[in-house]
């Protein structure tokens, strides 16, 4: 039972700490529109991950290598998206400004931005199909309480990691 939560502690320090698309995106909407937008992109995993999780471990191993290069593709797509609308609001000369734009359709689509990084993101889908996965699959084997810790040590420390790099860059 310590393994699968030390595994979890481990693979959640090193996902929160890995460069990424979420990641930037995180700094990048805590920089600009301050802590609460950058908390959403900290919740976003919460929302977008279990069914990556379930699809990865069920079926990632019978996937042909072209579905697995059309989910690369696509979130590179996204990513580059990303980086050319915020291309465009600096050559507008955009002003940062922590303090606008708080209506509710705001926050929604941070949140929404922050789950289609997430789910168009090549990342999640080898880090759980390949990594965290067969852990994950093995801790079920032994019981649903193995599983838990491990989900539960694996997302305390990775999203404690999210939430200190929002306050860092707030």
């Amino acid at each position: 039972m310590i393994a699968f939560i030390a595994q979890g502690m481990g693979f959640g320090f090193a996902a929160g700490t890995s460069p990424g698309p979420l990641q930037s995106f995180l700094i990048s909407t805590t920089l600009s529109k301050g802590w609460r937008r950058g908390v959403l992109v900290v919740l976003s995993p919460l929302l977008t991950d279990a069914p990556i999780i379930l699809v990865m471990t069920l079926l990632l191993r019978q996937l042909p290598d072209g579905a697995i290069r059309a989910i690369q593709i696509a979130g590179g797509l996204f990513v580059l998206y990303l980086a050319w609308s915020n291309w465009r609001a600096w050559r507008a000369g955009t002003a940062i400004d922590a303090d606008t734009d708080e209506a509710p359709r705001a926050r929604r689509l941070t949140l929404l931005q922050a789950m289609g990084i997430n789910f168009l993101s090549p990342g999640p889908y080898i880090f759980w199909g390949s990594v965290t996965g067969p852990i994950l699959i093995d801790a079920l084997a032994r019981s649903w309480w193995h599983a838990g810790l491990f989900l539960f040590s694996f997302y305390g420390t990775f999203l404690t990691i999210m939430t200190l790099l929002v306050l860092a860059f707030d």
